[in-house]
């Protein structure tokens, strides 16, 4: 069987996003995020899209990921474990109107992984959910592509490279953000790839 070959994409931006609200995802993308998506699905050689050939494509129940993958030319199937972070009774409160109400809880939260002030879920949670998922794909072969939100990509990445759960917030996804990931023996390998435009041009394998 051919290593699994899985590629994490961030939803485009919503409207929601871009004020850094917890749990912004679930809205629909805004106009700039849903041309950015479509855009991203007009690249790579032969104007296959960026991941050329799949096998399966799954995403986030939430309307910004499923979005994102129809915009990508993908049809995707929705998966509980790709959902975004249970943010609790801060869901839909803005990042800066947390930080006023409840300094002493947002403190917490982002130095604490093992704790969730907001009555959710925490960011160790959040990773042993993500790292569940993981194992499952690791084993199975093929290309997949799994459209979610930019936490749970941060949350991939901590869990696939084995870092310590407190580099969680030290790790930067941008909406759109597209990573890597070819299961290896008992564990995953992070491939930094060039862009498809440059890809073509070198002669390379474009999966």
């Amino acid at each position: 069987m051919s290593p699994t070959s899985l590629h994490l994409v961030a939803h485009a931006h919503t409207a929601a996003l871009r004020r850094a609200v917890f749990g912004g995802g679930d809205d629909s993308l805004d106009p700039a995020g849903l041309a950015a998506a479509r855009a991203l699905a007009r690249t790579g050689p032969g104007r296959r899209g960026p991941f050329g050939r799949i096998d399966a494509c799954f995403s986030t129940p939430a309307e910004a990921g499923r979005q994102t993958a129809y915009a990508l030319g993908l049809r995707p199937t929705a998966v509980p474990a790709l959902a975004d972070c249970d943010y609790g009774r801060w869901t839909g409160v803005p990042l800066a109107e947390v930080g006023a109400r409840e300094p002493d809880g947002l403190r917490d939260w982002l130095g604490m992984p093992d704790v969730a002030p907001h009555g959710g879920e925490s960011v160790e949670a959040l990773l042993d959910r993500v790292d569940r998922w993981l194992t499952g794909q690791r084993d199975r072969g093929g290309r997949i592509v799994a459209v979610t939100h930019p936490v749970v990509v941060r949350a991939a990445l901590v869990r696939a490279l084995r870092l310590p759960a407190a580099t969680f917030w030290r790790l930067d996804v941008a909406p759109l953000a597209v990573v890597r990931l070819t299961g290896r023996g008992p564990g995953w390998q992070l491939r930094i790839g060039a862009p498809p435009h440059a890809a073509e041009a070198d002669g390379a394998d474009p999966e």
